[in-house]
């Protein structure tokens, strides 16, 4: 006799696995903070892969079924990326510096689509007032911007989580 919830465990690694590479491909620092159109898709893509995991079982022990799939396989991979450098750089983005010494790196942040102000105000909400002040920015792979400042007498590391920019937003 085949085990009858096959079909839900296939489909839901098939789920897992595409909603990785796409948000690996819509990129990281989306997820530091999420706004108001960030949770509606999230509601909205969880709502129309369900189906695509479960098919026509929509028992309370199909649903549990597709939810300790998802559960394993996302251990299995952080224990992968944990473990395995192949798996880590294929899975996980690398930090990025954008301020070194008080010099910009001007292709990162254009890459990036961080902007000016952007980083002007993770510097100010740091005590920072001036470029030429950081000693190191960069964007973690969390979406936060971390920053030292030069002073070495008050040498402390911060956190700005990053908001989308938001002239992007007003398009929509």
């Amino acid at each position: 006799m085949t085990f009858p919830y096959l079909d839900i465990v296939l489909r839901s690694i098939a789920v897992y696995f595409f909603m990785t590479i796409a948000l690996r491909i819509f990129g990281k620092k989306e997820l530091s903070q999420l706004n108001t159109a960030d949770v509606i898709l999230i509601l909205l893509i969880s709502n129309s892969v369900q189906n695509a995991m479960v098919g026509p079982d929509t028992s309370l022990t199909g649903g549990l079924i597709a939810a300790l799939v998802l559960f394993i396989i996302n251990y299995i991979i952080k224990k992968l990326t944990h473990h395995s450098k192949v798996f880590e750089d294929l899975l996980l983005d690398k930090p990025q510096i954008l301020i070194h010494d008080g010099k910009l790196d001007f292709k990162a942040l254009s890459k990036l689509d961080i902007s000016d102000e952007e980083l002007k105000e993770a510097m100010r909400e740091h005590g920072i007032e001036f470029f030429k002040n950081v000693k190191l920015a960069m964007l973690e792979i969390d979406g936060t911007i971390s920053i030292i400042s030069e002073d070495e007498k008050k040498l402390k590391q911060t956190h700005y989580k990053r908001k989308h920019n938001r002239k992007n937003l007003q398009k929509f």
